[in-house]
């Protein structure tokens, strides 16, 4: 039997539990990627709001942002599986032996460690918007939140698509670190029908091959989508689509000499 009978028979035989640690694996992927990218708005907006001017107010956000800035600097430079230990482990020992239920702690974990990549990302798009937009849009009345609102949220959500497509796709492949609480996503799948069959490579090629399947779907997906808000890159004045570059040349130069008489 060559390597593809193995694998074949293998997702013959064992299936059902492919897909169930398949399913699980997207859920908390596209909900902790949504709970984060929440997470990484309000914390991105909160830490480029305008200093208050009011003493109290502005000794209350420098603590404010103390604390966010050490949220995403711990959770951003330790790995998730530690992440998850800590937490999962952590909850028990201060709650009398009684862990947390596994999917919620998935969710959990995945969402707040999505979140403090997400702030950062956030807060980049944000400073990125040219200093003029605020400035117009303060000069015709709107407030700092409706200017957050109205007009820089709506060009940060779209400038950081593609870094929160690419988080979705690295959150698919790191839910495999959450089987060390006993989440059953598709690493822990792969590693209990190994436990099972012994057919170690067979087992985990199939699995890689269904990684990957997902992610590049994924991809793609996301790219169309990316594509589709992009809009025509190439687009012509009204009135100007039967003119050549002749024509518009010689009706400048027609312009400027009349403008000199």
């Amino acid at each position: 039997m060559n390597i593809f009978q193995k694998m074949a028979d293998i997702f013959a035989k064992y299936h059902q539990m492919i897909f169930k640690g398949i399913g699980y694996t997207m859920l908390v992927s596209i909900i902790g990627t949504i709970i984060g990218l929440v997470i990484g708005l309000l914390i991105g907006v909160f830490r480029t709001m305008p200093t208050p001017k009011n003493k109290f107010l502005r000794v209350l956000k420098k603590v404010a942002d103390w604390i966010l800035s050490a949220y995403v600097e711990i959770f951003r430079g330790t790995p998730m599986m530690v992440q998850a230990m800590v937490i999962f482990w952590g909850f028990a020992l201060i709650n009398n032996g009684v862990t947390l239920n596994v999917v919620f702690a998935g969710l959990f974990i995945v969402s707040i460690n999505t979140g403090a990549y997400m702030a950062e990302i956030v807060r980049g798009g944000i400073i990125s918007v040219s200093k003029g937009q605020f400035e117009g849009a303060h000069a015709i009345g709107m407030t700092h939140a409706q200017t957050m609102f109205y007009v820089v949220i709506p060009q940060v959500l779209r400038n950081i698509l593609p870094s929160v497509a690419n988080e979705f796709v690295i959150n698919i492949k790191d839910t495999s670190v959450l089987n060390v609480i006993g989440f059953t996503e598709l690493y822990f799948v792969a590693y209990t029908i190994n436990s099972i069959n012994y057919q170690t490579f067979a087992t985990y090629l199939l699995v890689a091959i269904i990684y990957f399947v997902l992610t590049f779907t994924i991809t793609r997906i996301l790219r169309l989508i990316e594509k589709k808000m992009d809009g025509k890159k190439n687009y012509t004045v009204q009135g100007s689509q039967n003119m050549d570059a002749d024509s518009i040349l010689r009706e400048q130069t027609a312009a400027g000499g009349n403008g000199n008489d």
